[in-house]
């Protein structure tokens, strides 16, 4: 794990035990929260277009960046509490996903690797 990854890791050890919300942090509620967050991330992009969500305002992207950041820092909490490395898991979907869509099957297409 990096640096930067693991340096998050401790930090957020430190916020919830400071807390005591070590009791709160079970991987299903951590799993909850997480989905909620990812939830929250669709809001600032509701009823704009394509092109719109590209531009997007100063006031909705920084909703945006603290959506993606709520979303990073569940997704490391639950990871530290289900013992998987993110980034060797990273790496290891990456790979699983070149085999399930190869480029000469899946350049410039969209559809789910069963249907390529």
């Amino acid at each position: 794990m990096t640096d930067s990854l693991i340096r998050l890791r401790d930090a957020l050890r430190e916020f919830a035990a400071a807390r005591e919300w070590e009791q709160f942090h079970s991987p299903r509620n951590l799993a909850t929260a997480l989905a909620v967050e990812a939830a929250e991330l669709l809001e600032p992009f509701q009823w704009l277009t394509d092109e719109g969500s590209r531009n997007l305002p100063p006031d909705k992207r920084v909703a945006v960046e603290h959506e993606l950041a709520d979303v990073l820092l569940y997704l490391i909490r639950l990871a530290d509490k289900l013992e998987v490395d993110l980034e060797r898991a990273a790496h290891a979907k990456i790979a699983l996903n070149g085999e399930k869509y190869p480029v000469e099957k899946s350049r410039g297409s969209s559809r789910k690797y069963d249907e390529i």
